[in-house]
Order: structure tokens, then C-alpha cells, then sequence
């Protein structure tokens, strides 16, 4: 369908409309994307401080035929906050909407604005006596609008779930500039259709959402962290279980790291300190949260010793201090910022069912070798089976030097992961990376479906065009 740019025409139709310093030029910052892969079409951005003005810009748009791209924190992977192949579209960004409108401590709720940093959203639960789960690398950055649109992950999956689970209701502009007054505090509500699972994972592209009820979530008590040494994935998978046993639900966090991001940090990122005067060639970092009176320090100390009697683990570190605990996270967290230093080839957000894993990672490594001489940094979310796996160059290369092999590699690791049902999208999104992929590997009928409803909610196609799914 044949979109419309936002011209110098269209921004002055559209600026009389809205209140003043509403509307301005594009700035580089909005036509990026963290990979440097896409850069967005030049054209103006529209900052709306409410809902009714929102609603204003994307009526105007859907009358002009005018592409809108929703932008949150701008920290996404896949290309969803970039259109580089539309003409210049109005970007919308929600940052002047960024206020916590109420909280609830009572229902464990907390009501904020799609432009308030996830990390402001943490600080006002932890002010009101609770917590709000969500926690990813870039929570001082990414934004709650943009988070949901992509239902992203993070570290607390395993407990709490992703993005959409910490949803109780939303507010949204639809592509028609229907506002959709969804802010509900219920956690039942069997009343038709539910919409705000239809946006919220959506990338933008059936509406904008301006607000959403937020569950809160009681702090735990004590925080035990650390680290225990596997001799591999399929331990790893073992030690889950016996972990889920014996601490049901206290498990928050249960990572696999294998030993080539450790020694990626060692060599760009000495500065991280490590626990181990060697690093082992498999380990996971386990952080438990518990209720008074429990001691995690001595469940994770319990666990430690059945795991070693069962042959699962042959070593532990357990966090003796907050500061000891934050460093632990640290080399965590900072893996993929050891990877940027390094240059993937290749990078892979995959899901597979968690008894495959082992096997999985059994099958990939030689499958990539048959395409040359290249390192794996298989990481990631084990608990809920999400595995970062990135190819690299061998020492000496760059990864300008396999640019020609790039897709060859995502094909070979995206078709291991379709063969054991899995996804190749666990928690990053479709955007604009990954259509052609979903068009391979995604389910005939829900495609259909899909496209249905996007024609259905938005018959011009002007929100996030060209991202999940074709024009």
C-alpha cells in the first residue's frame, strides 16, 4: 500500500493542531538503531504529552496516508524503531509521556505513561515497598512502551514471566485515532476479545500504546547469588531441576555462560572482575529471592551439595556481600558488550524446549564449523529456554571478512532451531530483521491470521510499516 511521506506540508498541517514545540526535525538519534544496520528515512518527529494529542497525530496520519514509527528508548534489536525503505515517515516518540500517574501498594499495582524509563518504573515501586520485575541490560534507557510493544524478556522470566505477564491493562491510541480507554486494575475481566494482548507484542504495528497497569510484586526478603560450576548444558539442565525441587519458586534468575564469552571479557573488558582464576568452560548463575526467614546463602549451599553428590556441579561461589553479588552480575551483563567489542557475524535470539538444549548445542557447533573456522558464545536465559547463540571470527579476523556468510549462518542456526520447535525470536521481536524469517518458519494459518487483523485494525497500513509484516 502506497504511503505518503512526512513532508514540510504535512508537518505544518499536523503542528496546527497540536500545542506548540510539538513537532520537530528528525534528529540522527531517531533514525538509528543499535546495530548500526538501518538508518531511517529523514523526516519529522511528533513528541505528544497525552493520550488526546497522541490521538490527534495518528488521526491526522491515517487521514494523509502518513507512515507512523512508534520510538521508545531506541534500544531495540531488530530494526522495529527504524523504517528505511518507507517514505520519511512521522516518528512518534512518547518521552514527554513519562510520568507515573498512581500506585497501588495495596493490589501491587502501578499505573505509568508508555515514556517512562523502565528504570524509573523500578525506583517508584521500590518506593512504595515492592518490586516491579522487569530487568534487562538496558533498563536506563528502554522505555515502557517500547518493552511492551516487543514483550520483552530479560533475567526474571523464570519467575515472573515476560513484558505482557506484568500487564494488567493498557491504554492505546489506535491507527484510526481511537483512544482505547483499557487502564483496568483487574486481574479478571472475561469480557470479549482481549486487546491488550493483541498489543502488546506487536511492535507498533496495530497502535500506539500511551499507559499501562503494571503488576507489582512483593520484594523478596534475602537475595542469595551465585555461581556454580557445570561440566556442561545438559548438566546445567539437571542442576535446573533438582534447583526447581528443592526452591520451587524462589529461583528469580538460572543462566547458562559457557567459557568463550568469559574470555571474550577477558580480553576487551578486563576491567570485569571474574570469580575464577580460570574460567570453567560451562557455568550458571543462579540468584534466588526468598521470604523472611529463609536463608538463601544456605539453600544455595544445600543445593551446591546435593548437585556435587549427583555429579552435576564440580565447584560454587556464592555471593558473601551486595558488592560481591553485583560483581557476579556484572560479568553477566556485560557479555554482550564483550561481544560488541569482538564483532558477531552473526547474532541468534532463539528459543527451544528446554530438553533440547543440550542437544541442540550439541548439533549447532558442528554445523558451524562445516561453514569455516568460526567461535560460538552460546549464553543466555536457560530457565525459560532463550539462548543467545552469536557466531564470532577466529582470532586475527574481523567479522567484515565473513559479511558474505551471514546469512548462510543464520539460516543453518535458525533451521536446527525450527527443527526442534522452536523460535527464532525469543524475546527481541520480529521488527524489520526478521520478516523474511517469520515468513519461513512461522505457522501458515496464524500468518493468515495475522495479516488479517492487521488489516482489520489498520486498513491504511501506516503504523511501523514494513515491520513483522510485509506491506
Amino acid at each position: 500500500m502506497t504511503l505518503n511521506p512526512a513532508d514540510d506540508a504535512f508537518a505544518e498541517t499536523l503542528a496546527a493542531e497540536l500545542p506548540d514545540n510539538s513537532l520537530r526535525r528528525a534528529e540522527p538519534r531517531y533514525l538509528e538503531e543499535p546495530r548500526g544496520r538501518w538508518h531511517g528515512s529523514s523526516g519529522w518527529v511528533a513528541l505528544p504529552r497525552s493520550a488526546d494529542e497522541a490521538a490527534r497525530i495518528l488521526r491526522a496520519c491515517n487521514a494523509a496516508r502518513v507512515g507512523v514509527v512508534p520510538f521508545g528508548g531506541g534500544t531495540g534489536l531488530v530494526g522495529g524503531q527504524v523504517a528505511p525503505d518507507t517514505p520519511a515517515p512521522l516518528i512518534v516518540s512518547l518521552q514527554r509521556m513519562s510520568a507515573i500517574r498512581a500506585v497501588y501498594p495495596q493490589e501491587n499495582v502501578l499505573v505509568a505513561e508508555a515514556g517512562a524509563v523502565l528504570a524509573s518504573v523500578q525506583e517508584a515501586a521500590r518506593e512504595a515497598g515492592r518490586l516491579f520485575p522487569l530487568s534487562l541490560a538496558s533498563e536506563g534507557t528502554a522505555r515502557i512502551g517500547g518493552l511492551l510493544s516487543t514483550n520483552a524478556g530479560g533475567v526474571n522470566v523464570l519467575r515472573y514471566g515476560n513484558a505482557r505477564d506484568q500487564v494488567l491493562g493498557l491504554e492505546a491510541v489506535l491507527p484510526d485515532g481511537t483512544v482505547w480507554n483499557g487502564l483496568k486494575r483487574l486481574r479478571k475481566d472475561n469480557t470479549g476479545y482481549d486487546l491488550r494482548h493483541l498489543l502488546l507484542g506487536a511492535e507498533g504495528t496495530l497502535g500506539l500504546i500511551t499507559a499501562a497497569s503494571l503488576k507489582l510484586a512483593p520484594v523478596p526478603a534475602s537475595v542469595g547469588t551465585a555461581f556454580f560450576t557445570v561440566e556442561s548444558p545438559a548438566a546445567a539442565l539437571a542442576l535446573l531441576a533438582l534447583a526447581r525441587d528443592q526452591l520451587g519458586e524462589g529461583i528469580s534468575a538460572f543462566e547458562l555462560i559457557s567459557r568463550q564469552g568469559l574470555d571474550f571479557l577477558t580480553e576487551k573488558l578486563p576491567e570485569v572482575r571474574q570469580p575464577w582464576p580460570a574460567a570453567p568452560e560451562w557455568c550458571v548463575l543462579i540468584e534466588l529471592g526468598l521470604a523472611r526467614g529463609l536463608d538463601p546463602a544456605s539453600a544455595l549451599e544445600t543445593l551446591f551439595e546435593t548437585a556435587l553428590d549427583e555429579e552435576l556441579v564440580s565447584d560454587a561461589i556464592v555471593a558473601q556481600s551486595e558488592q560481591q553479588r553485583t560483581e557476579f552480575w556484572a560479568v553477566r551483563e556485560r557479555i554482550p558488550e564483550g561481544n560488541k567489542a569482538i564483532g558477531a557475524i552473526s547474532s541468534h535470539d532463539i528459543s527451544v524446549p528446554l530438553g533440547a538444549i543440550p542437544e541442540f548445542i550439541e548439533r549447532g557447533a558442528p554445523l558451524i564449523a562445516g561453514l569455516g573456522d568460526f567461535r560460538i558464545n552460546c549464553f543466555g536465559h536457560l530457565g525459560d529456554g532463550n539462548l543467545h547463540y552469536n557466531v564470532f571470527p577466529a582470532p586475527g579476523k574481523r567479522r567484515e571478512d565473513h559479511v558474505n556468510q551471514r546469512e548462510e549462518i543464520k539460516r543453518t542456526v535458525h533451521d536446527l532451531v525450527h527443527a526442534y520447535g522452536g523460535s527464532v525470536s525469543a524475546e527481541h521481536g520480529i521488527g524489520r530483521l526478521k520478516v523474511e524469517d517469520l515468513e519461513r518458519y512461522g505457522d501458515p494459518a496464524k500468518l493468515a491470521a495475522m495479516r488479517a487483523i492487521k488489516a482489520a485494525l489498520d486498513p491504511a497500513g501506516i503504523m511501523n510499516p514494513g515491520a513483522v509484516l510485509r506491506g
